[in-house]
Order: structure tokens, then sequence, then C-alpha cells
């Protein structure tokens, strides 16, 4: 492989500043917000005692794991060798720490109190999986930092892979992490299962690919770099094989769910009687975010297409979105079975339908798509700010300046 040279990105074109004025209009109406949620309490948002994680943990998982998935373009480069990715690389560490620090400010403004964040950071009660999480992100932004360091410093290269290896492994168990909450929650009956880590691995990875696959051909367009079929197609190929396996999981989760008795109830309201719950599985992940995915990626009238490359990672990322939806607020709308095996006449609970419908309503509000929308804004507005003052982008992605061999 010939060697590769980097390039700042202009930043003066129409889009550039478009991309900014969003990222910033976004980012201020997040702390509006804010703002307004801890001046009133979230009694205006849509969220109670039963929705405890409403739209902005949707978002804030969202951007957690598509951080720690983006990060494996650069991890193909350096911990398995394939150094067709390594032009790649810088871009990849770049999306993980600024995907991460926007899931990250998210999560603090959603607290009401964001100060009692001090408090979390300096009492730590070990037998709590957000305790562990607090170091694990934390790690992970100075690990990518060094990460960074190492690659665009000439005399760090040797130490390149082995710093790769770390991230690698730190990433692994950051999502296994985030999973964990979720799969230690033996109260919820949707979440207590040894199968979320494993899940949340695997959506990872697609939500990354996709998150990098659009940020790649957007950045392609705006720096005129020359993107051909021959870059593409492995990326490409690994996002269907990664859909493939979140599909999988999905699968295994809900096979072995149905097979025991007691759970039968959770999954007639995931996939059948759940209302918008079960049409964002079905129609939301199932249909737009795995089946049309694949046929773009693989089907041979599209799959030599950027726009429905571009197409088939933006409906991944909306598949994803949905099934987080699904996981985290259909797990909290279903009833909390209290008493096992008994028949409770009336309760105050949140144990008893609702509407004609096993489970609780929550209705997100203006305020909470907001909070949630503006961690896409701070991740949009540090990536451009820093592709604009650091050569993170090759200044050619064209085949045979990559590999001679692909030349005809």
């Amino acid at each position: 492989m010939k060697k590769i040279n980097y390039c700042l990105i202009e930043g003066k074109s129409v889009a550039f500043f478009a991309g900014i004025a969003v990222s910033v209009v976004l980012i201020l109406l997040g702390l509006f917000a804010a703002y307004n949620m801890e001046h009133h309490g979230h009694i205006i948002s849509g969220m109670d005692n039963q929705i405890v994680w409403g739209i902005p943990h949707v978002f804030a998982i969202f951007l957690i794991l598509a951080a720690s998935g983006v990060l494996n373009v650069a991890s193909i480069s350096s911990v398995f060798r394939k150094i067709f990715y390594s032009p790649l690389a810088r871009l990849s560490a770049l999306l993980a720490i600024t995907l991460l620090v926007g899931g990250l400010i998210v999560l603090v403004l959603d607290l009401g109190r964001p100060d009692r964040l001090i408090v979390a950071m300096t009492s730590y009660n070990f037998k709590s999986i957000f305790a562990w999480n607090i170091i694990l992100y934390n790690g992970f932004i100075v690990i990518c930092l060094i990460y960074l360091w190492f690659m665009m410093e000439r005399r760090m290269q040797k130490y390149y892979p082995t710093v790769g290896l770390i991230a690698f492994i730190w990433r692994l168990i950051l999502t296994t992490g985030t999973g964990s909450i979720f799969g230690f929650l033996v109260a919820r009956e949707a979440y207590h299962t040894a199968l979320m880590p494993p899940l949340f691995i695997a959506l990872s990875l697609s939500l990354g690919l996709a998150v990098f696959l659009i940020v790649l051909l957007l950045d392609c367009f705006e720096t005129h770099c020359p993107l051909e079929e021959g870059i593409l197609h492995r990326p490409k190929s690994l996002l269907g094989v990664f859909i493939a396996v979140v599909f999988y999981f999905v699968m295994v989760y809900h096979l072995a769910h149905l097979y025991f008795t007691g759970r039968h109830g959770v999954e007639y309201f995931i996939l059948a009687g759940g209302g918008i719950h079960t049409i964002l599985f079905w129609g939301g992940y199932i249909f737009l975010g795995t089946i049309l995915p694949l046929l773009l990626l693989y089907h041979e009238r599209f799959t030599k297409s950027h726009a429905s490359i571009a197409a088939a990672a933006l409906l991944t990322i909306f598949g994803g979105f949905a099934l987080l939806y699904v996981i985290i607020i259909g797990g909290q709308a279903y009833p909390i079975e209290i008493f096992p095996g008994m028949e409770v006449i009336s309760s105050g609970f949140f144990d008893m339908p609702v509407n004609g419908l096993a489970g609780h309503p929550y209705m997100p509000s203006i305020w909470e798509f907001m909070l949630g929308l503006s961690g896409i804004g701070i991740t949009a507005l540090l990536t451009l700010v820093a592709v604009k003052i650091l050569p993170f982008m090759p200044c050619s992605l064209a085949d045979v300046s990559l590999d001679p061999d692909l030349k005809d």
C-alpha cells in the first residue's frame, strides 16, 4: 500500500457552514430544554415513576453504542492488521470520541441536577454497574485520545498496535457494561437476561459502521475526495454482516423468552399487543432496519450505488434506534409483576393494564426530543471543528491510491 497523505478540509462551502449552523441550533435547543426540565422538573417531560428512562436515554445509549462500534474500523487496521482500513483509522477514532461525548452530555443534562455528577465521580459504589460505567466511559475517551496521538505522531508508530489492542478490549468491556445495565435488572422481565451484553456489542458494531459510512460519504463529498467502489465494497459488506448478527441475537433473545412460560406475557406485549412498541419492532427494526438495508447492500441492482449505501446506513441507524426504543422504553412500559402467580384486582404499582393494553402509556415531550437531538448536534459540531483544524481525512480514497492491485 502506498503512503497515504492526509488533508484538512477547507471549510468554506455552504454545506460546511450549514452543518455548523444546524449543530449550534440543536445544541442551543438542548440547553433550553435542559434548563426548562431543571426549572420546572421532569413533570414537563413524558417520563414518570414508571418510565424513568425516556427518549433522551434512547439517544444517549444510541450515541454510546455507536461510539464503541465506530472504533471497529481503526481496530481492524491496528489489531487485525488489515492495512486496507489504515487510511480510515483517524476518522474512526475521532468519531468514537465525539459520539461518546455527545451521548454522555445528554445523560448529564437529563439528570435535572447535573452538579450531582460530582457525587457519582467521587463516591463510588462498585456494586453498581453505573459506577463502573463512569470509569469505562472516561477511560475510553482517554485511550482514544492516546490512540489518535500515536496514529498521527511518527515517533509513536511502534506503540500504535499495542494501544489499538487496549482500545479494542476496552470498548468491548464498555459495551458489555452498557448492556449489563439492562441485563442485571431483575425487576423488569424484558431486561433480565445474559443476552443483553452480546446483543449490545453486535448492535454497536452495526450502528458504528453505519454512522462511519454516512460521515465518510459526507466528508468525501465536501472535500471532493475520490471514493470508488473498491473502497466501499469491504465496509459495505461488513455492515451487512453486522446487521445479520444483530438480527440473530434479537431472534435468540425472543426465542429464549418464548421458551420460558413466565415470560410469555412480555413477549406478547412486544411482538403483538404493545401498540407503538410492536409497530416499531416489526416496522421500524425488522422491515426498515434489517430487511431493506440488506436488500440495498446485497442486491445487484443497488449494491454499487453510493446513494443506496447511504440509504442502507441511514436505515440501519433508524432500525437500531427503533430497537433501542423497544428495549429501553418497552421494557419499562410492560407491567411489573409484583405478585407472581397471583391475580391482582386493584393496584397503584403500575402492574395493571392501561387503555386495554398491558402496558404503561408514555408520550415523549418536545423537551425530550430537543435534549436528545442536542447530543447529535454536539457530536456533529466537534467532528466538523476537528476535521477543519487537524488532518483526519485522506487526500484521496481512490482505489488505485490505496491498493495498486485494484487497478485493472
